[in-house]
């Protein structure tokens, strides 16, 4: 399995040339099935795809993390690019999503419904757990044992004129098997991350996790990139995620510096950064 980081906060400095954004899209080689695992904040992943030499258009199928701009707003340059491949996702909020911080600031943050009607063809909502193609299976709902990440308290949904906090049920995890292994693919993990492991690990018990990739939401008070939660917090989810034991996590987006950091002190060398043009085998 080949994975690449088609783009992500972070500017390349390994590829001249790309575009970075805050948002997430990796591409996934599995078998011979060309995989997208959301599409950034905007069609920039198609760009970065052509200089990665990605084929947009003969991608087989693509998965939608949530319904975040920074994870669907490539969907019309996806569209516009490829005709075929559907695009799997969980079931829409119960209204439109927003950030709040404090009184300061208050932002639209979810995809346009109008656009999501006008191609729901092109979409396959799903409410269960469903093998969307050999080996490659997404989970809509997620366990929920582990507490959230503190920084969900700046995410709301509207609905009738009024915010309440967003409870991610939008969200989905999706996990691929290959040689006996497991490979788990987060967007933000707003869920919580130990949550989706759990949720995976759950339906296949005994089954080693060779690896996890994508956010884990432990950034708070964007666009200040605060940790969510105390350093203790964030090492324990480090320890926990080892004890699984989980033998290489990568991540970036909404984890955050400041989280890495202390995530990087716990995991040592089974804890690596991507960045937009990063490219790594499993």
């Amino acid at each position: 399995m080949k994975v690449t980081t088609l783009i992500e906060n972070r500017e390349s400095t390994l590829k001249p040339g790309l575009t970075s954004e805050w948002g997430l899209s990796l591409h996934i080689e599995f078998n011979t099935y060309s995989i997208l695992f959301d599409t950034g904040a905007s069609g920039a992943f198609v760009d970065n795809a052509e200089h990665l030499s990605v084929k947009v258009d003969a991608i087989d199928v693509a998965v939608l993390s949530h319904y975040h701009f920074d994870h669907g707003g490539g969907l019309e340059r996806f569209f516009e690019l490829n005709a075929n491949a559907k695009v799997y996702l969980a079931n829409a909020p119960r209204g439109e999503n927003y950030i709040k911080i404090m009184r300061i600031f208050k932002r639209n943050i979810g995809l346009d419904p109008a656009f999501m009607h006008d191609h729901r063809e092109r979409l396959e909502i799903v409410g269960e757990a469903t093998e969307i193609l050999p080996g490659v299976f997404i989970f809509p709902k997620i366990i929920d044992t582990h507490p959230k990440p503190r920084g969900n308290k700046q995410l709301y949904v509207k609905s009738k004129g009024k915010l309440s906090l967003d409870d991610f049920t939008h969200e989905l995890v999706m996990a691929i098997i290959e040689n006996g292994k497991l490979v788990i693919f987060t967007g933000c993990a707003h869920n919580g991350i130990l949550n989706m492991i759990d949720t995976v690990a759950k339906e296949f018990v005994g089954v080693p996790i060779k690896a996890v990739i994508g956010g884990l939401h432990l950034v708070d008070s964007l666009p200040f990139n605060f940790m969510a939660g105390n350093k203790k917090d964030v090492e324990n989810i480090g320890k926990s995620i080892l004890s699984y034991p989980v033998e290489m996590t990568f991540t970036g987006h909404c984890t955050g510096k400041r989280a890495f950091k202390v995530l990087k002190s716990v995991m040592g060398n089974q804890i690596q950064n991507i960045q937009t043009g990063s490219s790594f085998d499993i």
